[in-house]
């Protein structure tokens, strides 16, 4: 059978975004999205699912309080959710914090990494509680790959102008958070959402991953077509490159926080794996 091309996991215009998802997973979204939107949502949803843990990952100039929008939808089905705290100082670090929110999960469990914490949940994924891998606008690197290098082959995002050093560490400015990081949210929340912002060691990006988890678990992605941080066509390009279950959101880079119904319907569809 051919693998869907992009352009077929497009949402139209006028439609729910729900639509960009392949057949295998257009019926189970669309009904987890309907549960949300009816408050039809019971603690039997996740035990039906079969999978109950759910650990969320951040990215960079973020913390763990970026999945607040994520996670009362969450655990209003019934999951047992975790948003690990990365340090950002390291990729091993980060690596390293997210095998210990994994080793207190009680069993199987789905990773959802956002941005830069694709590399993280690429790394720790291998964990034999982990049965899906979730991507939301996120790096997605192969063993060994230099995804600097893979990112340079596309078009420099709007937000690389607003980066700043200070004593090692990289920082957001203002500008650049509100408008490129967070552009479809109300510019009051993207103000606090910057006010909570983690800066991130200057050499983080610089790591690389020793395996690719996605190569051995079932994946899905949530492609943010309005992103400034990372280029749309990248993130099309490292879903297609995983055969991942493939959404695509008119969001900025932030879709866990102004889309989290269909960013929870996402991973909701992939606690039934």
């Amino acid at each position: 059978m051919t693998e869907p091309t992009v352009e077929d996991r497009r949402p139209p215009p006028s439609g729910t975004p729900l639509r960009g998802l392949n057949r295998r997973s257009l019926f189970g979204v669309a009904a987890g999205v309907a549960a949300l939107a009816t408050f039809g949502i019971t603690e039997a949803s996740a035990q039906a699912a079969g999978v109950k843990n759910i650990v969320l990952v951040h990215g960079a100039w973020a913390d763990g309080s970026c999945w607040s929008e994520v996670i009362p939808l969450l655990q209003a089905q019934g999951y047992n959710v975790t948003a690990v705290q990365n340090p950002l100082t390291s990729l091993a670090d980060d690596v390293a914090a997210t095998r210990r929110v994994l080793a207190m999960q009680d069993g199987p469990t789905v990773l959802v990494g956002h941005s830069y914490a694709g590399m993280v949940i690429t790394e720790a994924g291998v964990d034999p509680k982990v049965t899906a891998l979730v991507y939301l606008a996120a790096r997605a690197p192969d063993a060994g790959e230099d995804f600097n290098a893979l990112a340079a082959t596309y078009p420099t995002a709007p937000v690389r102008a607003g980066i700043q050093k200070h004593d090692g560490y990289l920082w957001l400015s203002e500008d650049a958070f509100v408008k490129h990081f967070a552009g479809d949210v109300e510019p009051a929340r993207a103000r606090v959402l910057y006010a909570t912002q983690q800066p991130v060691s200057e050499t983080l990006f610089a790591g690389k991953t020793t395996v690719a988890a996605w190569r051995s678990k079932p994946s899905f992605y949530a492609v943010s077509t309005k992103d400034e941080t990372t280029t749309p066509d990248l993130e099309r390009f490292l879903a297609k490159r995983m055969k991942a279950t493939t959404i695509e959101l008119p969001s900025s880079h932030v879709s866990m926080i102004s889309h989290p119904k269909e960013i929870t319907a996402l991973i909701v569809e992939a606690s039934k794996i």
